[in-house]
């Protein structure tokens, strides 16, 4: 949850809007995804029998969160980059890394990316998650934090922006994505 204060910092002191906040967002949720493939490819690991179709099913993960991100990306440049940020049809990468560029995005994404990192190696492999994990649960979890945390914080995030991105807006913003983030962590890690 500590990672959480990056947005607050970068609102208070780097002068970001409702623009860097979403991409911060969208980037992390493509960071989750990573996350969960590694997750479910260690999953079940005592039913050999269920190799041929865990890969079926990691692939099918793949293909289905990455187009659902592909869109949510799609959606975050067309209605907040104010044109400057070029989707080309759904590869939203290549906006979000000149974002990163010209909002100093790259860190504060490396230290979520080690929050995550570290959230999967002490509770999944040394707390011993991946040993109840079921792949099935797995390939749904992470669609219920993307779907409410990007509705919260782009609904948010128009209101911030039909304000003109006062400072208040942006710290209720960010202390939304926080609440969510902490309410998911926790019903996540408290069922293991």
């Amino acid at each position: 949850m500590a990672a959480n204060v990056l947005p607050l910092v970068g609102v208070l002191f780097w002068d970001w809007d409702v623009f860097a906040l979403l991409v911060l967002c969208w980037m992390e949720n493509v960071v989750v995804g990573v996350f969960f493939i590694l997750r479910m490819m260690f999953a079940d690991l005592e039913e050999a029998a269920l190799s041929v179709g865990k890969l079926f099913m990691v692939l099918f993960f793949c293909v289905h969160y990455g187009m659902f991100t592909a869109v949510h990306g799609v959606f975050v440049f067309t209605l907040f980059g104010q044109g400057r940020y070029r989707v080309d049809g759904l590869d939203a990468l290549v906006p979000a890394a000149r974002a990163a560029d010209d909002y100093g995005l790259w860190v504060p994404l490396a230290v979520l990316f080690a929050s995550h990192f570290f959230s999967f190696a002490w509770n999944y492999f040394y707390r011993g998650e991946f040993r109840s994990a079921k792949l099935t649960k797995l390939m749904v979890a992470p669609y219920s934090r993307v779907v409410v945390l990007h509705v919260a914080i782009i609904l948010g995030g128009i209101a911030a922006m039909a304000l003109g991105s006062p400072l208040w807006a942006l710290l209720v913003l960010v202390a939304l994505k926080v609440a969510l983030d902490l309410k998911a962590h926790v019903k996540e890690h408290s069922a293991s």
